[in-house]
Formats: structure tokens, C-alpha cells, sequence
């Protein structure tokens, strides 16, 4: 009798024993909360995304993660320090202490044509006698920065010049303003020659251009000012419909914008003209300013 009892005894252990063990193991296939035993390694991974197996939403049963391995602690090489290489640009200062424009051959060969800024070497590469050259011809004619870059402010203003014909002003006995509405320049010519050399301008923008054709100055004043754009006008020279010569206070080589139809004229050109025209002087236009 005993025996039968400690065998009884003995089959009941081993049935708790294993009921509870099933109660610790979660299985996903089965749908259930696991009695609140503890998940599978691996199982918060995937939940969270940071397991590199599938989701939660992985109807098989989710793989352990796999330890990576430890990367190795090879040194990495130190990079040598190798000379930079020098490249060209337009913009490189040269040994002259000026930087060389794009129009370099082209600036040479126009300031030479024009005379006056000094030596210069026409081969397409600056020296400080080129340097000072381009320099003074930026100063001259309102060319910012000045700093003998031969870029293409410089090279359009030198073209422009270099260019003008002063013979195609049929200019009368007396003082005449002569006005390239093509090449953008003004000039002065008395007993048919030249008084004042060609300069720069900029007339009558899209929509107000400046007419060309034969006037004459008929009214002056040394600072007017202009009633429907109320602006000062220095040195003003009246020549036809409310057009007339006179000092801009904008940059005059910004070609995006221009007058209402007036000749713009820098500082010293302007001043220039009004010690030489008086009341009666002959003016002459030729040409179309392009665009308009």
C-alpha cells in the first residue's frame, strides 16, 4: 500500500512539473498573451524595428539575433599631404597684382588702337604695364571695380570706342554733339575735327527711345529738375521733346535699365559738354540703341 502511494505521489510531481513549464513558453502561432511569461529573445527587436528579422506581423517563429562581430581594430592610414595643383582662372591675380580677365588679347588690342592709357603689349597675358593701362581706363570711363581685370564691362566699353567713326557725324562749322545711338557713345567736332573724343553713354531705354536725327540746344541749365520722374538733372542740355544731355546718377554701364529717352552722360563728360555747347549747338544722332 505504501508503494502504490509514493507512486501516485511521484506521477503527480512530474504532471506539475511540466504544466508548469508550458505556461512559461510564448508561442505566436498560438495567438495568446503568454501569461505573462517572458518573450522570446529577439521578440522586442522586432517589435521596435531594430531586429533585422521581419515585424511583429511574421506569422513564423522569430529567429535570435545573430551577434555581429566585432570590427576589427586595423589602423587606417593617414592621408598624404599632397601639393595642390594650380589651375587657371580668369580671376588668378598674376605676378603683375592685377587678375586676368577673359578679354585679356582683346582689351590690349583695342587700348592700343585707342592710345593714351599707356603701354601695352598685345599677346593675351597681363603685365603691369598692362595692369596700370586697363586701370586707367577704368577709372576713366566708370568701370567698376578698377582693378585692370580686362572682363566684359571693360571689353564692351573698349569695343564700343575703339569702333566709333567720328566721320560719320555730318557735323556743321560751328560745335557740334555727336551721338552713336548704336555704339553708345557721344562725342564733340568743331570746324570737322574732333574736340572731344568719343566717350560713353546710355539713351532712351525699351519704350522710350531716343530718336535719331538733327536738333539743336535750345534751352540749358546747370541743375534741372525733372517734374514726372523727379530726379535732379546736372547739367542739362534740352535738345527735343524733353530730351537732353545730362550727368545719370546710376551706373551708367548697367545696360538693363536706361534714360527716358535722354543721353546720360558720366560726371566728367557731362561737365565736358556744357563748357563746350551754349544755346544753338548743333546735335546729331545716328543709329538705333539695340533693343529698342
Amino acid at each position: 500500500m505504501r508503494r502504490v502511494q509514493s507512486t501516485f505521489r511521484l506521477v503527480a510531481l512530474l504532471v506539475v512539473v511540466l504544466v508548469g513549464a508550458g505556461a512559461c513558453a510564448f508561442d505566436p502561432q498560438s495567438g495568446g498573451s503568454g501569461g505573462g511569461g517572458a518573450a522570446p529573445a529577439g521578440a522586442a527587436e522586432q517589435v521596435t524595428g531594430a531586429s533585422a528579422t521581419s515585424g511583429p506581423d511574421q506569422r513564423g517563429r522569430p529567429t535570435p539575433a545573430t551577434p555581429t562581430a566585432k570590427p576589427s581594430r586595423t589602423p587606417t592610414p593617414k592621408p598624404t599631404r599632397k601639393a595642390p595643383t594650380p589651375t587657371a582662372s580668369p580671376s588668378t591675380p598674376t605676378v603683375a597684382g592685377c587678375p586676368q580677365g577673359q578679354h585679356q588679347r582683346a582689351v590690349e588690342t583695342y587700348l592700343a588702337r585707342l592710345g593714351g592709357f599707356g603701354a601695352v603689349t598685345v599677346d593675351g597675358r597681363q603685365s603691369a604695364a598692362d595692369c596700370a593701362a586697363i586701370k586707367k581706363f577704368q577709372k576713366r570711363y566708370g568701370i567698376r571695380p578698377v582693378e585692370g581685370r580686362a572682363g566684359p564691362t571693360t571689353y564692351d566699353v573698349a569695343q564700343r570706342l575703339a569702333t566709333t567713326n567720328p566721320a560719320s557725324c555730318k557735323a556743321g562749322t560751328g560745335t557740334t554733339f555727336c551721338v552713336d545711338l548704336t555704339r553708345q557713345t557721344v562725342w564733340a567736332m568743331r570746324g570737322g575735327k574732333v574736340i572731344m573724343g568719343p566717350t560713353v553713354t546710355r539713351t532712351g531705354m525699351s519704350g522710350y527711345r531716343t530718336p535719331a536725327g538733327t536738333y539743336t540746344v535750345n534751352f540749358r541749365n546747370p541743375k534741372e529738375w525733372s517734374d514726372p520722374y523727379e530726379v535732379w538733372l546736372p547739367y542739362w542740355q534740352h535738345f527735343t521733346q524733353g530730351m537732353g544731355f545730362h550727368e545719370t546718377t546710376t551706373y551708367l554701364h548697367d545696360k538693363s535699365i536706361g534714360s527716358h529717352g535722354c543721353v546720360n552722360l558720366l560726371h566728367a563728360d557731362a561737365v565736358r559738354m556744357w563748357e563746350l555747347g551754349k544755346v544753338g549747338t548743333r546735335v546729331v544722332l545716328v543709329g538705333r540703341r539695340p533693343g529698342t
